[in-house]
């Protein structure tokens, strides 16, 4: 799924777009290894550049401003006219619990194998891998698992990761987990309210990185297979004021999702849970309130 095509031929070859999901063709470039989907770059054919976030010539909602039937297509995609995060489903818990290990014993290990990287990012209606090797791509969507090769898509159903390790038809990791036999406990719409949670925070996150000045030095967005959670870095080290911005779908310690900064120069981090922002009039300014208050 070449996302960023996708955008030009919508906006009908008017602007040179940037979104938020991974867009081929595969980065070979150390240290990440990874398109940057909102960098600007040198615009196409000296189009204008239209961002997610500041750093084009003219930002997603300021051009669904001027074309309103273009509202639907930008939100699905989190570029603009932004939906609201509903509540999460009751599926939620386990379903968390099988994409996790899915994410970490399957698709990551995959991505490692290729260039040593393990960071997954979010793509529309789940998450996935950016682009590597011969243009391939990793992704889940509700209960299908997508393998992309050089432009060519193969779908199946999520069951067990022994079958997801199968289809996927690499060598991934030596590992046993990636083998288990087990039923994957998903539910679908559980599965699709995570990829749009991801959908939210990296549209929030991606927002914060742009916001900071060069000296903080932010990260990349990426997704954290271990910890299941999205995460951008921002922050002088050396000043002991860098700090990790993230929001989890859940975990062990703490079941129902939420976002949180950990300083790297103490011990702990700040949380809220994400239900606190869902009855906000703007849910993103109110997750960006949460953060802006705790950059130093």
């Amino acid at each position: 799924m070449n996302a960023r095509a996708e955008a030009f031929e919508r906006l009908g070859g008017r602007y040179d777009p940037r979104v938020l999901e991974p867009s081929p063709p595969t980065v070979t470039a150390p240290p990440w290894f990874a398109d940057d989907p909102v960098a600007r770059g040198e615009p196409q054919a000296g189009l204008p550049i239209v961002s997610p976030v500041a750093t084009g010539d003219l930002t997603w909602t300021e051009l669904v401003a001027d074309d309103p039937e273009l509202a639907p297509w930008a939100a699905e995609r989190w570029l603009a006219a932004y939906p609201e995060l509903t509540p999460p489903p009751a599926g939620l818990a386990t379903t968390r619990v099988a994409l996790h290990r899915l994410a970490e014993h399957v698709i990551s290990p995959t991505r490692q194998r290729a260039n040593g990287k393990i960071g997954l990012r979010w793509t529309r209606g789940g998450f996935g891998t950016p682009y590597f090797g011969n243009n391939v791509q990793i992704r889940v969507a509700g209960d299908v698992l997508t393998v992309e090769i050089a432009g060519r898509e193969q779908q199946g159903r999520l069951v067990t990761l022994k079958d997801a390790a199968e289809f996927v038809g690499f060598d991934l990791t030596r590992q046993d987990a990636a083998y288990d036999s087990s039923p994957l406990e998903l539910d679908p719409a559980a599965s699709t309210w995570l990829g749009d949670m991801y959908g939210f925070g990296t549209s929030v996150l991606e927002e914060l990185r742009a916001e900071a000045p060069p000296e903080s030095e932010p990260s990349r967005v990426q997704l954290w297979p271990e910890h299941f959670d999205l995460a951008v870095e921002i922050g002088d080290e050396s000043a002991g004021r860098r700090a990790g911005f993230g929001i989890s779908p859940g975990d062990d310690a703490t079941p129902e999702p939420y976002l949180y900064v950990t300083p790297w120069a103490t011990e702990g981090y700040e949380a809220a849970p994400l239900r606190t922002i869902l009855g906000a009039p703007d849910q993103r300014e109110a997750a960006l309130a949460f953060f802006r208050a705790r950059l130093t």
